[in-house]
């Protein structure tokens, strides 16, 4: 059972299984804990047509998502964004690379697109020290050089 309070749910255009699938290679401690389709459904706006829907429940990094698979009705947007907090720069390679691979899209600032359009952030933790630093200089490079970045290269913030 989920004690999760708040489970955040993905809606994608089609084939849940195949979009949790995707994540679950990309954050390997994930699991796929449930997957249902629906057939033959009465339609919502009262057609009479029937429809077809999936949905997947999966676990990623210990939150667990619900992904609604319902047609091309709403797409993803970076008023909402993920952080991902990685331990170092080999960590923050991995998931930039992951993420923007085959389809996905580098933004600024350590944030990205995956293919579906969902937003990243991509962040080494060590990161947060700098910007938060008492130095004021070490947090104005961290800062300055955040702006010159599309993945943030921890060793050219420090």
């Amino acid at each position: 059972m989920n004690n999760q309070k708040i489970t955040p749910c993905l809606w994608v255009d089609k084939d849940a299984k195949i979009v949790a699938e995707f994540y679950l290679s990309i954050f390997k401690d994930g699991k796929l804990k449930d997957y249902q389709l629906f057939e033959n459904m009465p339609s919502a706006d009262g057609s009479g047509n029937t429809n077809r829907f999936d949905t997947a429940i999966m676990e990623l990094a210990g939150v667990e998502f619900s992904v609604l698979a319902a047609g091309p009705y709403f797409k993803f947007n970076e008023a909402i964004s993920l952080v991902i907090n990685c331990k170092d720069q080999d960590e923050v390679d991995y998931y930039w690379e992951a993420l923007t691979s085959n389809g996905g899209e580098e933004g600024v600032c350590g944030w990205c697109k995956d293919k579906y359009g969902l937003s990243w952030q991509v962040v080494p933790v060590e990161y947060f020290e700098l910007i938060q630093s008492s130095d004021s200089k070490v947090r104005e490079k961290a800062i300055t050089n955040t702006f010159k970045q599309k993945k943030l290269i921890l060793s050219e913030l420090k």
